[in-house]
């Protein structure tokens, strides 16, 4: 009987080590990147694309991400990434045309983790489905892209969509935010939905509200991962640099996820080498875990 207690006792203190273990939770737990890396624009000297962009791959890999959503991404930059993230499968669209002119917002996700059960975009604008429509006071054409998957491991469903406000219209970032409102409870209603982006707001204004105050009239709304991470964010309180330093108090990148959905981490990076950065944003990387059911819980 006392050899059977010890074992009993021993089993339990392994599942608890396991339980407590993040490297044992891992396997239910879905790494999310929101990364504006910066157009590829010549004229950015020696922060160029062409100077950055094996370091941008190199920290995608090296953080093991389940599900990147990037902004500010040209063809070229798509098809570089494409390529250097070979276990990784991707969507995305050109916002001038709804194929390959324009900056994309993709979704990149580890393809032998999900199963892509549907795809598409929409035009952050009065008319959302009509390719290179423009929104209100914006100063460019702007974009949503969403990608419903199924985790092979849990079961799963769930919707990761990407986007990317104008960086001038007020009222354009607003109407964005009573856009994604209306998808989320129409389009997106009938399961949990991560939200990635580069916002170009900041927390409190009316663009940020609108995503994550509860409105009866809305029934769902978003949650803030850097608000609810069990754990204390790591990293700046910033996700802006502009290629020389990181501005204190300029979050303007988010993860946003709905109700359902758990939030353990959330980090921001802040790579650099020899004083310079990957983008003129730094990326934001949460760890989420879906609950029992989910598919049936949004």
């Amino acid at each position: 009987m006392k050899h059977v207690i010890v074992a009993l006792l021993a089993g339990l203190s392994l599942g608890a080590d396991r339980a407590a273990d993040p490297a044992a939770a891992k396997s239910t737990s879905v790494k999310v990147m929101s990364w504006n890396i910066r157009y590829d624009n010549p004229r950015d000297g020696v922060n160029a694309w062409g100077r950055r962009k094996d370091w941008v791959a190199q920290i995608i890999n090296a953080e093991q991400i389940d599900i990147v959503g990037a902004q500010e991404v040209l063809s070229r930059q798509f098809d570089f990434l494409s390529k250097k993230l070979p276990e990784m499968s991707v969507y995305g669209v050109g916002r001038d045309d709804a194929k390959k002119r324009g900056e994309f917002a993709p979704i990149f996700f580890r393809k032998d983790r999900f199963e892509l059960l549907a795809k598409s975009t929409f035009w952050l604008s009065p008319t959302p489905e009509k390719p290179g429509s423009r929104g209100w006071d914006a100063a460019i054409t702007r974009i949503a892209s969403w990608v419903k998957l199924r985790d092979r491991r849990t079961s799963a469903t769930f919707y990761a969509v990407n986007t990317h406000y104008d960086h001038r219209g007020p009222e354009a970032r607003a109407q964005s935010s009573r856009l994604l409102i209306r998808r989320l409870n129409e389009q997106f209603q009938d399961h949990p939905v991560v939200l990635t982006g580069d916002f170009n707001t900041l927390p409190g204004t009316r663009p940020y509200n609108t995503l994550v105050t509860a409105d009866p009239q809305k029934r769902r709304f978003f949650r803030d991962a850097f608000k609810i991470t069990q754990q204390r964010p790591q990293g700046p309180n910033s996700t802006w640099n502009g290629f020389r330093a990181v501005v204190p108090n300029r979050r303007i990148d988010f993860v946003f996820v709905t109700g359902s959905i758990g939030v353990r981490q959330l980090k921001v990076l802040n790579q650099q080498r020899d004083g310079r950065f990957p983008s003129d944003h730094l990326p934001v990387v949460t760890v989420i875990e879906f609950p029992d059911k989910s598919s049936a819980a949004p």
